[in-house]
């Protein structure tokens, strides 16, 4: 890719470009949503191979591979680092069309200067050239997100995550002006499986000395590990949720279903849902009082290969595209925290793109003063965060919200070098914007355009960082 394409990849518009490069590219970078290992940023890891930082993590690189009918040994099993890369390299070529090309091509410029395109004929030099500055200074985690503007990333913790490595982020001299903020996954606390449930209570009630004999004492053990999480930093909490739940039902009928869970005994899908519900209630309602933001990702059908799950665990990239979301459950969800004005500031991440307009809708639905965008689409999610899908979700944004109240973009990724992807998301925006501007679809006031790119790519997500009350409207 020569220089000048690279410099101006997916910049169509005069405007564009002139948005991009001096607006969007100098921006920081919040990610408020990834699931980086948080030890080796504490620990400052240095990295092997070229493989080690950017494939041996990476569940997007590892389909691409098994579509190209790449041998799991080569992806995640027994073969060498070098084999794996040189796998990757005959399946890159390939990915045209995906996002997984370009953002490719911009990881490999913007970290090691590599302008030449990588495939089986250049994978050699390229291992050599990546290995040999991975082996330098400035290539350690804490440098290579430096040198990518991370002011802060909130990686993804499970509820009984020690968090030690937040604690000992805090205490790093040269870790400043990076921040790194433990964000909650909740997902254990709606697991409701017989057979790992009573485990886990066991393993909360350690951590918390709080004895998980009851749902009450559940919850107080919760919230300790959230005030845990608070002391911390923490601003954001998601869940993943194939569909939203919301069977209410009496606080007997819920402490009843709780304590059989408990015993062992398997409960029924409906009994599930009622727990679920109540759960999901009480985990919002602690975001709300702590001021976090709730993140909900909707729609992901998980359980597909059990022979890929065998091999490679639950993230093992072999998920797929769920059933479109049942939106009354949804919004009778947040109504109940509406009623009780315990509703938090939420994102809603759909997976199935059928529910794009249906989900943005809902933001109109659940307003406060003072809050803008109180519930919004989050960004483009997994099998979204394409170009196509970045410009459609915006498209529906603007055309059902309001594109300038949009939180902007997230890596939702493991590997360090993934974001390249902020800076794919600024392009398609500043395109968009600059098309429209160019073909006086919209005033071409470079001023008025510059203040929405800096807000979308940058001042939105900071400010939903904070309490609300300290949220400014501004003007527009």
């Amino acid at each position: 890719m020569a220089e000048t394409q690279a410099n101006d990849l997916l910049l169509t518009s005069r405007s564009g470009r002139a948005l991009f490069h001096e607006v969007a590219a100098p921006l920081p970078i919040i990610d408020f949503h990834c699931h980086v290992d948080p030890q080796s940023v504490a620990d400052d890891q240095r990295f092997g191979d070229i493989t080690d930082l950017w494939i041996r993590s990476d569940p997007y690189k590892w389909r691409a591979m098994r579509i190209n009918g790449v041998s799991e040994a080569e992806i995640t099993g027994a073969a060498s680092h070098s084999q794996k890369f040189h796998a990757w390299a005959r399946t890159l070529p390939l990915t045209v069309g995906s996002p997984l090309f370009h953002w490719s091509a911009l990881e490999l410029r913007q970290v090691f200067g590599i302008e030449s395109a990588l495939a089986p004929t250049s994978a050699s030099a390229i291992w050599d050239r990546c290995n040999t500055q991975l082996a330098q200074p400035g290539f350690s985690a804490r440098a290579l997100l430096r040198k990518a503007n991370v002011e802060v990333l909130c990686t993804s913790d499970d509820l009984l995550d020690s968090l030690a490595s937040h604690a000992q982020m805090r205490l790093c001299p040269d870790a400043s002006p990076l921040q790194m903020l433990p964000s909650l996954r909740a997902d254990r606390v709606l697991t409701l499986d017989a057979s790992t449930f009573a485990g886990f209570c066991k393993a909360l009630s350690l951590a918390t000395g709080i004895v998980v004999e009851s749902l009450d004492a559940y919850k107080a053990a919760i919230s300790k590990r959230l005030d845990a999480f608070d002391a911390l930093g923490c601003r954001f909490a998601d869940v993943g949720l194939e569909q939203v739940v919301c069977e209410l039902a009496p606080k007997w009928r819920v402490e009843q279903i709780f304590e059989e869970l408990l015993s062992g005994q398997t409960i029924t899908p409906h009994a599930a849902a009622q727990l679920q519900t109540d759960l999901l209630l009480f985990l919002a309602r602690q975001y709300h009082r702590r001021d976090w933001v709730m993140q909900m990702h909707l729609g992901a059908q998980r359980e597909t290969s059990a022979r890929l799950k065998n091999l490679t665990g639950r993230a093992g990239g072999y998920a797929c595209i769920g059933n479109s979301v049942d939106v009354s459950r949804l919004v009778a969800l947040l109504n109940q925290l509406e009623q009780t004005e315990q509703l938090p500031r939420t994102l809603l991440f759909p997976l199935n793109p059928a529910d794009m307009e249906m989900l943005a809708s809902v933001g109109g639905a659940f307003v406060e003063e003072g809050v803008p965008g109180k519930v919004q689409l989050g960004p483009a999610w997994w099998f979204n965060d394409h170009r196509d899908g970045m410009e459609r979700l915006l498209k529906v944004i603007g055309n059902l919200g309001l594109l300038s109240r949009h939180i902007g973009m997230t890596t939702d990724s493991r590997s360090l070098l993934s974001y390249s992807r902020h800076g794919y998301f600024r392009r398609i925006l500043c395109n968009l914007l600059g098309s429209w501007a160019d073909a006086g679809e919209i005033p071409n006031d470079m001023a008025r355009l510059s203040k929405l790119v800096q807000d979308v790519c940058y001042f939105n997500a900071k400010r939903w960082m904070a309490p609300p009350s300290s949220i400014q409207l501004g003007s527009p």
